[in-house]
């Protein structure tokens, strides 16, 4: 199944959401009952992006100077266990109120950067 889509709205009509996980983090925890990000601790829930296009303006504007390798995990919205809710008006940066059940990760999606660190695409296409 294709689980790439680069419109927020696509993204939302399709109940998919992208999380750009640190692969240390995700491979560490993805054989668990649940995923907690490094940042969870400080910002209150896991990020999350509907979106691939607008994954990757989040990602460089975030993200850039940050080494580590990332993956885009693709979450099934109606399977994530936690309670998600969206924060921003727009409603294409959904917030999970918890921790992760791996089972609501549908597909992993590769990152590209740079060499300077720039996110220049997630996915394959």
């Amino acid at each position: 199944m294709n689980y790439e889509f680069r419109d927020s709205e696509e993204s939302k009509r399709n109940n998919i959401t992208y999380h750009l996980a640190i692969v240390e983090e995700w491979t560490g925890q993805k054989d668990t009952e649940s995923y907690t990000p490094g940042a969870f601790e400080q910002d209150g829930f896991i990020h999350c992006t509907n979106g691939l296009d607008q994954l990757v303006e989040v990602a460089n504007m975030f993200y850039r100077n940050s080494p580590e390798p990332r993956t885009v995990l693709v979450l099934e919205v109606d399977k994530i266990e936690s309670e998600v809710r969206y924060d921003d008006p727009d409603q294409r940066f959904p917030h999970i109120y918890g921790v992760l059940n791996p089972s609501a990760v549908v597909a992993e999606l590769p990152v590209r950067r740079e060499e300077d660190g720039t996110f220049v695409q997630l996915g394959n296409g």
